[in-house]
């Protein structure tokens, strides 16, 4: 990176913040504004991007008979526990109004989950046999991946490596003489593998930690869920969190934070 690739970089991250996105003064976790890196990059092509390479997935799985179906009930719980969760979304993000969610379920030993931008949730069949969850802690890995996507993580991403490696080319693409679209086209293909800083991790937990709570679902099962996660990963984590904070470091975060969303999950069980 060159020095004014770096002075590039800083000088967006300081002024290109978002002071309206930031959720002050509310109940509930507070985790700040959204980056303003996201704003260099067009929504509506990621997710569009996002909602092709879903179809692919799907269509790869269907191939190998590994694609559950409406019936099976599995999908159905996950579906169950999506449509619980999805309503509290619209106040983290405006777009979520729009997106047309999908759940599916991939036959895998994989332990893995994702939601890609746009609102598309994919559970493999391992994550859900081999941690043997409870519905309360699926609800907060899909709150989590949920929490991905309503964040913007993968469109943050995608703005700081246009900011990056294209440098002083920004400039003119933010004055409208250059074409972002591009940068979906370079970057589109890494949406189902993308990786998020440790930061968008802790973020995601947060938020996803509030609306599994809003949604009626136990947060503590954010605790009992990263017991299973270190126990199944022998202190490590699997694959699908490789670049998340230590799991003895996400349970104080999750216990930190109990108190501000205890209140929101016992008042959905009285309602």
């Amino acid at each position: 990176m060159t020095a004014f690739t770096r002075y590039l970089t800083a000088l967006l991250t300081a002024a290109l913040l978002l002071p309206g996105a930031a959720l002050a003064q509310r109940e509930g976790v507070n985790v700040g504004a959204n980056s303003g890196f996201a704003s260099l990059v067009p929504a509506k092509e990621i997710e569009l991007s996002a909602a092709k390479q879903y179809k692919t997935l799907l269509a790869e799985a269907a191939s190998k008979n590994a694609l559950a179906p409406p019936e099976h009930p599995q999908l159905q719980r996950l579906r169950r526990i999506a449509d619980q969760l999805i309503p509290f979304a619209n106040e983290w993000n405006p777009r979520a109004k729009s997106w047309q969610w999908e759940v599916n379920l991939i036959g895998s030993k994989q332990i893995n989950a994702f939601c890609m931008p746009g609102g598309k949730i994919v559970f493999y069949t391992g994550i859900i046999e081999q941690l043997k969850l409870t519905d309360d802690e699926v609800a907060q890995i899909m709150g989590h991946e949920i929490a991905h996507a309503l964040r913007e993580h993968a469109r943050e991403r995608m703005g700081k490596s246009a900011a990056t490696s294209i440098g002083a080319g920004v400039v003119s693409q933010l004055l409208g003489l250059g074409d972002l679209g591009r940068t979906v086209t370079n970057y589109g293909a890494q949406l189902l593998n993308l990786t998020f800083s440790r930061s968008d991790e802790s973020e995601a937990d947060l938020v996803g930690l509030e609306l599994a709570a809003r949604a009626g679902y136990d947060p503590q099962a954010g605790v009992t869920l990263w017991k299973k996660m270190s126990a199944n990963s022998k202190g490590a984590p699997p694959q699908w969190l490789s670049t998340h904070p230590a799991g003895n470091t996400r349970i104080t975060d999750i216990e930190r934070n109990l108190p501000r969303v205890m209140p929101l999950y016992e008042r959905a069980r009285k309602g």
